[in-house]
């Protein structure tokens, strides 16, 4: 891709490449699956956090190094771990867990192969999942006597619905990648090698869309997950709205009306203005 750059110092354990208006964010701990530690953590939420403040950034793509995307909590994370602990980490972490749910601009997962445990909350929070046939999912949770944390219950229950989230959630058993696209948890499966390609090219027609209609229309289908009808419709009008008073509204139809009034190019042999017309073809 052209004009590649860092946007921020490199980390060992999480890179960012911005790139045409997109931040590729890549887990990079190969040799642990990308297991997160707690300093990975706060990597990871921060290069979301600077991305979605970038003005230079129009969309976000996720993935990971190596043959996984994220293993879960590293077990070395998990050995002496108790609630307190916890609490305090969470109570210092400079931004929220749920960044991902609060962006601005779209984010796209590029699932490239296991997504495991806390992987499995933060692939669920991205707008859309990419996934290649390797990848598969796994709550993980009960074998650990741990809940679905992150958000988890909340977020796959939303995408398969209440019977497959309990499935997945309390068997703790690998959904294949075949069975996660037939019931929703992913959209789209590509071949490994095309994978991060295609969720850039994804990214990048999501870019060419109103960055200000991208970030309230996702607003809205969050925030719709809790309202009642007659809610959501009144905000979609209020946004209508909001949207006709802003320039932008007024500069895109300027736009197309120009383009209308724009007199249309010839086709290929096709005759210029004023030339004689070109007798019908014969039927057969």
């Amino acid at each position: 891709m052209v004009g590649a750059a860092d946007s921020a110092p490199a980390s060992p354990e999480v890179l960012t490449k911005t790139a045409d208006e997109i931040a590729l964010i890549t887990l990079n701990r190969p040799d642990r699956l990308n297991a997160f530690t707690p300093g990975m953590r706060e990597l990871y939420l921060a290069a979301l956090d600077r991305a979605d403040r970038d003005p230079g950034v129009r969309a976000i793509v996720v993935t990971g190094a190596g043959r996984a995307f994220c293993a879960g909590a590293d077990y070395t994370a998990l050995d002496g771990l108790d609630a307190e602990t916890l609490r305090a980490r969470n109570a210092a972490q400079p931004v929220p867990f749920d960044t991902a749910m609060r962006l601005r601009k779209p984010l796209i997962a590029a699932l490239n192969g296991p997504v495991a445990g806390i992987g499995l909350a933060h692939a669920l929070m991205a707008d859309v999942r990419f996934a290649a046939p390797e990848a598969s999912f796994t709550s993980a949770f009960p074998r650990f006597g741990l809940t679905a944390e992150g958000g988890t219950a909340w977020l796959l229950s939303r995408l398969v619905g209440t019977a497959r989230a309990l499935d997945v959630l309390c068997s703790s058993r690998t959904v294949g990648a075949a069975e996660a696209e037939r019931i929703g948890l992913v959209q789209w499966i590509v071949p490994a090698g095309e994978l991060l390609d295609r969720a850039r090219a994804y990214a990048a027609a999501l870019a060419e869309n109103s960055a200000y209609s991208l970030a309230r229309m996702r607003e809205q289908v969050h925030a719709a997950w809790e309202q009642d009808w007659p809610t959501a419709y009144e905000r979609s009008v209020d946004l209508v709205y909001e949207s006709l008073d802003r320039r932008e509204f007024a500069e895109l139809a300027a736009r197309r009306a120009a383009r209308r009034a724009a007199p249309a190019a010839p086709a290929e042999g096709a005759p210029a203005a004023g030339a004689a017309p070109v007798p019908p073809r014969p039927s057969a």
